[in-house]
């Protein structure tokens, strides 16, 4: 080496991180052709880790204090380099900080549904939103797997990470513990504690540590909210159950009927009168409700008619059509045959 390239060549005294940026959570210090004093001293914040790298491989890590860099506090580096263990001669190394403050109140959510199971809607998608803290808890692993030889890493950056963890974490979590969406909702807290042992596990592969997590709000999607929504109607109305998806059915279709009736072609404007409308709905209901009445509307008086040959006809279609839903009841006849025939008896009924 010449005496001017010698004299353009700077040494370090000192190694240090100011943590002058907000979000930065690894920092490569600019070496150039800069080389390292033998001697000089390196000072780690209460809140950072220092790792030396050589060649791509991590020599020695330094945790908070002050240190003389010499070849008894730099071991691995002096292995790694071959020096004698009184090396006078500046030395080339990569130095790199990480702070291991706790990132406080980091929001988190999943712009996506997770589809999970779930013990009363067999499959449902769910959305939510929180919060969480973290910090770097192994440097080594965070640089191994994570941040890498770039000059910066930034908070934003190893978030964006986190957040394909957290998704990934949190369906097979959720989909495991078989806790109904409906308790996930009312105590947010059990979610919260179902997901975090899982994430702390999953997070720690990449040398983060968890503080906290927590759950602000679950729900989902609106058109399954709408759906859950009629489902709760159901519950709400006529006694039934509303963990019965039976229940729910019949609510459906048992709502439809005043809806057809309103309407011109419906139960009601066929020309069918008061008394063959109630007769129409009670088989309908009863069809419903397996044979037990559980939507038969109180029972209406047909009007009297005029001719005695008329009542009895109608009271044979009635017979005929009680004889052919007990006949679908038993399995004698298909749904199919069912429909059909109980579609002649009316139209004979009511002209």
């Amino acid at each position: 080496m010449s005496l001017g390239s010698f004299i353009k060549k700077q040494f370090i005294d000192v190694l240090q991180w100011n943590e002058d940026a907000e979000g930065v959570l690894a920092w490569r210090y600019p070496m150039q052709d800069f080389e390292i004093q033998n001697g000089a001293v390196l000072n780690v914040r209460e809140s950072q880790v220092a790792v030396f790298v050589n060649e791509g491989t991590i020599a020695d890590v330094f945790g908070p204090g002050t240190y003389k860099l010499t070849t008894n506090t730099l071991p691995v580096l002096t292995n790694l380099k071959n020096w004698d263990k009184l090396f006078a001669s500046p030395f080339k190394s990569d130095v790199y900080f990480f702070s291991t403050r706790v990132q406080t109140g980091r929001k988190w959510g999943t712009p996506q549904s997770i589809t999970i199971r779930d013990k009363d809607f067999d499959m449902i998608r769910v959305r939510a939103f929180g919060m969480l803290s973290y910090r770097i808890a192994d440097a080594r692993k965070f640089f191994t797997e994570i941040s890498g030889t770039r000059e910066l890493y930034t908070r934003d950056e190893v978030e964006d990470q986190l957040r394909g963890i957290l998704l990934a974490t949190m369906a097979s979590s959720l989909g495991a513990s078989n806790v109904a969406f409906l308790d996930m909702a009312a105590n947010q807290a059990l979610m919260a504690q179902q997901v975090k042992g899982d994430l702390a596990t999953a997070f720690a592969r990449y040398g983060i540590g968890l503080d906290e997590f927590n759950v602000a709000s679950v729900s989902l999607p609106e058109e399954l909210q709408a759906a859950l929504d009629e489902r709760i109607s159901a519950g709400m109305k006529g006694g039934l159950s509303a963990d019965k998806m039976g229940g729910f059915t019949q609510f459906q279709v048992a709502s439809s009927i005043p809806l057809a009736a309103q309407n011109e072609g419906g139960l009601a404007g066929i020309g069918a009168g008061l008394g063959a409308g109630a007769l129409v709905g009670q088989a309908m209901a009863q069809s419903l409700a397996g044979g037990h009445g559980a939507f038969a509307p109180p029972a209406v008086a047909a009007p009297a008619t005029p001719a005695a040959p008329a009542a009895a006809a109608e009271e044979s279609i009635e017979g005929r059509l009680q004889k052919l839903k007990g006949l679908l009841d038993k399995g004698l006849i298909s749904a199919a045959d069912y429909d059909s025939t109980k579609a002649e008896l009316l139209k004979k009924l009511i002209g």
